[in-house]
């Protein structure tokens, strides 16, 4: 039986803006299992990103707050551990790889500096060792002259270069659980194909986990193992890799297959999704899917379904599968 090592349960996450609390997370649960990748996927928008600083306990406690719910890391509550100890396990449990590395990296500080940093706080290892550990890190990484490399600042770096640079940060205190948000999303398609190939070889040899964030399921193909997909802050659907391409369920997931680019043929036009993501501020009563959604019935504008199982391992909120009357 595969082993769990992130319960997250019932979360909820809100900002306090000038026009009011915003709820940006309602709600959600998943689990991630030992050397599983979990894929998150959804529009801009949906509540990916906060759910991952939300595990990380990254948001600004001055304007946001993690209102309901449990965030089970090897056991433990991290919502309850103090901040000096969620320090102990944040860049070493438990990593992050963030969507732009230009404005992650430090530009006053030499690669090897920033790489060192966390092996040193959290593995004790200092000068020499430590600058050979930094360079063995861009070895496992891919990263040619490492050598060279560790000397450089991020600006005399590629942006692919840059990107291994932070799996390389992430991954140098043997991490249990990686959550990269969109990655890939400012290389070219080339870098993309690299970068991705190695974060799953990584995964492999490694056994680490992955919270794999992103809006593009060509990604979702190719590096997840289960899927969860999000809309307005809520999980409108779960379930495996295959499963989200071979049975999709909800109206929202099949809207976003529908418009993959592959699916067009010569001279077809490109399937969208109707209308805008709703402003978390003047959400639609009911699913608030429903403005967009072309199964829409009248329960749709009334309630919000609840998220049910409807086969072993498979579920998803929509009305169409909740089995009551309509």
């Amino acid at each position: 039986m595969e082993k769990e090592l992130l319960k997250v349960n019932n979360l909820k996450t809100s900002f306090y803006t000038a026009e009011g609390k915003v709820t940006a997370v309602n709600d959600v649960s998943f689990k991630v299992h030992e050397g599983k990748v979990l894929g998150i996927v959804g529009e801009s928008g949906c509540g990916k990103s906060v759910t991952s600083m939300s595990i990380m306990r990254l948001l600004d406690d001055s304007i946001s707050k993690i209102e309901e719910g449990e965030i089970i890391f090897e056991g433990t509550d991290i919502l309850k551990l103090s901040e000096k100890e969620m320090n102990k396990i944040r860049g070493n449990k438990l990593a992050m790889i963030f969507q732009e590395p230009m404005t992650s990296l430090n530009p006053v500080f030499t690669i090897g500096q920033q790489i060192g940093e966390a092996i040193k706080i959290h593995q004790g290892i200092k000068g020499k060792e430590n600058k050979e550990k930094s360079i063995e890190m861009l070895k496992l990484v891919g990263i040619p002259t490492p050598e060279k490399i560790v000397n450089e600042y991020p600006h005399q770096l590629s942006g692919g270069m840059r990107q291994r640079i932070m799996i390389a940060m992430a991954l140098s205190c043997n991490p249990k659980l990686i959550i990269a948000d969109e990655p890939t999303t400012a290389l070219d398609v080339t870098i993309q194909a690299q970068v991705l190939e190695l974060m799953k070889k990584l995964s492999k040899d490694l056994k680490t986990s992955i919270i794999l964030i992103t809006h593009d399921l060509g990604v979702i193909a190719e590096m997840a193992d289960e899927v969860i997909v999000m809309y307005s802050g809520k999980v409108v659907e779960e379930c495996s890799v295959q499963n989200i391409f071979e049975k999709a369920k909800h109206p929202y997931t099949k809207g976003l297959l529908y418009s993959r680019a592959e699916n067009v043929k010569k001279g077809e036009r490109l399937y969208n999704i109707l209308g805008m993501v709703p402003n978390l501020n003047d959400m639609p009563s009911g699913c608030s899917f429903n403005p967009r959604c072309e199964k829409c019935m009248d329960i749709c504008k009334e309630e919000m379904p609840k998220l049910i199982e409807t086969e072993e391992g498979h579920k998803v909120r929509c009305w169409l599968y909740s089995g009551k009357e309509v």
